[in-house]
């Protein structure tokens, strides 16, 4: 680990607290039947793909969902159900951000959308740490704003063309395995974060401080 130099970090469920159980029980709650077959952490249908990957509009994709459901559901209450999701940004991981980046390049990777986006940022902003979480990183990838997303690896390629680094240089942290295989096949060093793990405890486990 002592060659590392660059750190990209998945945001939801690493960063940001995240809970995909939040949207399924929200969905459900407004009469969508079998909503986890169209979308889960592991596994989504091509419409959530392509408003992941900015190809189609909000309108567009909200309008989509409308159909999964038998009976009449308001935008306005699928968009609340779809951001149930996102939950808060805890202090101490900005914090370990901000000593990260005395020693390493940061950069943030995150297959995510335009509604999400527009919400998570906005609560941040209520928060007071919106600046901070931006100046946290060199670059912010969104998927849906470079019209890639992971596990693809011309998602990866992306990153590391976009900055001139190495992979094998560059420690991925990723809470989905089929990413950090994704990220893995480029050469680059992945660690897949568990459950009930916690960013603000790998640090320096897994990473040896440059001053040894």
């Amino acid at each position: 680990m002592e060659k590392i130099n660059n750190i990209i970090f998945d945001l939801g469920g690493v960063i940001l607290n995240l809970n995909y159980q939040l949207t399924s029980t929200a969905f459900k709650k407004l009469g969508a039947i079998d909503f986890d077959k169209y979308y889960s952490q592991k596994e989504q249908v091509e419409l959530f793909n392509f408003f992941e990957k900015g190809l189609i509009s909000k309108d567009e994709f909200l309008l989509s969902v409308q159909k999964i459901f038998p009976k009449e559901v308001f935008i306005k209450e699928i968009t609340q159900a779809w951001n149930s999701m996102l939950l808060d940004l805890p202090d101490k991981r900005l914090k370990l951000l901000k000593e990260l980046k005395k020693e390493y390049r940061l950069f943030l990777l995150s297959n995510t959308n335009e509604i999400h986006i527009s919400y998570f940022e906005k609560q941040l902003k209520l928060a007071g740490q919106l600046n901070y979480y931006r100046e946290s990183f060199e670059k912010i990838y969104y998927s849906s704003r470079i019209n890639l997303r992971k596990p693809d690896k011309e998602c990866f390629e992306y990153v590391l063309n976009d900055n001139a680094i190495k992979p094998e240089e560059t420690l991925f942290i990723d809470d989905s395995i089929q990413h950090i295989k994704g990220a893995q096949e480029l050469g680059i060093v992945a660690y897949h974060l568990k459950v009930s793990e916690c960013i603000s405890t790998l640090f320096p486990d897994i990473i040896q401080s440059k001053h040894h």
